[in-house]
């Protein structure tokens, strides 16, 4: 007998077996092939498991069994039909165990992924509050209002609590830049300021309107 495939009973195996064995043509229609005694022995399983396994092929129209005559071969197109449908379901049985496998491994990735973000956003807040001159950088983008101002203008720090210590403009850094700069689009603006400060800078540069910090 073939090897038993993950969550298949012998007697299924047998049943499997005993149908390729008539569909490639080894047992031909109206041959008698065993008595029940004769295919345990054969197959070196129990009585009871050739029983079941030949009464799974006499319910499929595959086998014959009467008592005293033993079991004939009733229609080989039932077996290769049984074979086909098996061959489907085993495939059907791989993909479905292949995408649950799939799926609790990327489940696994995103749980542990979720962790090492969760660590980090940790590390970076403890870094900041040890290391509060770590300047924030924003990125000045199309269509804002504040683009075209001077920093003096904007009157910043009034308006964000925050202090500008540095633009890049066009890969060049200037460092603390003079009240009379413009601001220009795709330039970045880096600036200290307390936690809220980034949101602040964010919201006021697309707006040139403050907020009350019991907003943040």
């Amino acid at each position: 007998m073939s090897p038993k495939t993950d969550h298949e009973s012998r007697y299924q195996q047998l049943a499997s077996d005993i149908a390729s064995r008539i569909a490639e043509g080894s047992y031909r229609e109206g041959d008698k092939i065993f008595a029940r005694s004769s295919l345990a022995s054969q197959y070196q399983v129990s009585s009871e498991t050739a029983r079941k396994a030949v009464c799974v092929l006499a319910e499929l129209g595959i086998l014959e069994a009467e008592k005293g005559s033993g079991v004939t071969v009733k229609s080989r197109e039932n077996a290769l039909l049984f074979i086909s449908r098996r061959r489907d379901a085993r495939t059907l049985s791989f993909l479905k165990n292949s995408i649950i496998e799939k799926a609790e491994k990327q489940m696994r990735e995103i749980a542990e992924l979720k962790e090492e973000v969760e660590r980090l956003v940790d590390l970076t807040e403890r870094f900041r509050s040890t290391n509060p001159f770590i300047p924030f950088e924003i990125t000045i983008e199309g269509k804002l209002p504040s683009i075209g101002k001077k920093i003096s203008e904007l009157c910043f720090w009034q308006s964000t609590s925050a202090t500008v210590v540095a633009i890049k403009k066009k890969g060049s850094l200037i460092l603390s830049p003079g009240g009379s700069t413009l601001l220009e689009e795709g330039d970045v603006l880096y600036f200290v300021g307390d936690e809220g400060s980034y949101s602040r800078v964010k919201y006021f540069l697309h707006t040139l309107l403050t907020r009350d910090p019991l907003d943040y």
